[in-house]
């Protein structure tokens, strides 16, 4: 099947999702986090876009980018395949980190374009990681707010607003916008902490150990994971694996 064409929005802005390959962790630890915003600087400078926005999950990450020299797609791919490089090399393995395509959408608005710099700044809220915008490190809040990260382009948002103080206060104040994700059961259990009892029930020390494990100790840490009330969704985003496989080993 061919594919679609993607849109082209009015100011040739677009909200930008890259998500782990079967929603499995993507930054296991600061360095890795640090490492994607440093390829992010340099593959931003070289096209010469303009992030509006980002915010690196544990599992995906948001953008609100507008392309400069070459075409989003272009510049995408050049951004996570040299992440990917280094992230493979740094944890020993092979194969796709991301899956498939990336997702977008098209901004054909100023106040669309404000709700998706709202709601990429307040993802680690709506994932229950922090309780107010700029408490969690890897946003482009701390740009508008206090500090210029490098990467985050401030002027057009700061534009829209009398003074620096209502947009923060635009920012922080909480609404029901969903953007692309669609919306999942809250667990009441973090993505990080499911990491921490990934490595104690395994005895590893990143999700790539757990998938160097044989089947027969993969499906005991499941069948533990499951016992302390993860989801199956979280147990595949901190594992790896498949709904599928997780479903067949706890049933």
């Amino acid at each position: 099947m061919p594919r679609v064409p993607r849109l082209h929005s009015t100011g040739n802005v677009f909200h930008v999702m890259l998500r782990g390959n079967n929603r499995q962790i993507i930054f296991e630890d600061e360095e890795d986090a640090l490492k994607f915003l440093e390829t992010l600087h340099e593959c931003r400078n070289a096209s010469e876009c303009d992030i509006y926005a980002f915010c690196l999950m544990s599992n995906h990450i948001h953008l609100l980018i507008r392309p400069g020299r070459e075409p989003l797609g272009k510049f995408i791919q050049r951004t996570a395949s040299r992440y990917v490089y280094w992230y493979n090399a740094k944890h020993e393995r092979v194969g796709h980190l991301f899956q498939g395509r990336y997702r977008s959408e098209p901004i054909h608005s100023d106040r669309q374009f404000l709700s998706v710099l709202r709601y990429i700044i307040q993802n680690p809220m709506k994932a229950g990681i922090e309780a107010a915008p700029g408490q969690y490190p890897w946003s482009s809040y701390h740009s508008y707010a206090d500090r210029w990260d490098g990467i985050t382009t401030t002027d057009f948002a700061l534009s829209m607003f009398p003074k620096r103080a209502d947009l923060l206060a635009f920012l922080a104040y909480k609404d029901d916008y969903v953007g692309m994700e669609m919306p999942e059961k809250k667990s009441r259990i973090t993505d990080e902490q499911a990491m921490r009892y990934l490595r104690q029930v395994a005895d590893i020390s990143t999700s790539h150990d757990f998938q160097a494990l044989d089947r027969w100790a993969q499906k005991k840490s499941v069948v533990k994971l499951r016992a302390m009330h993860l989801s199956l969704g979280q147990i595949a985003r901190v594992t790896g694996l498949s709904k599928s496989t997780i479903g067949r080993w706890i049933d």
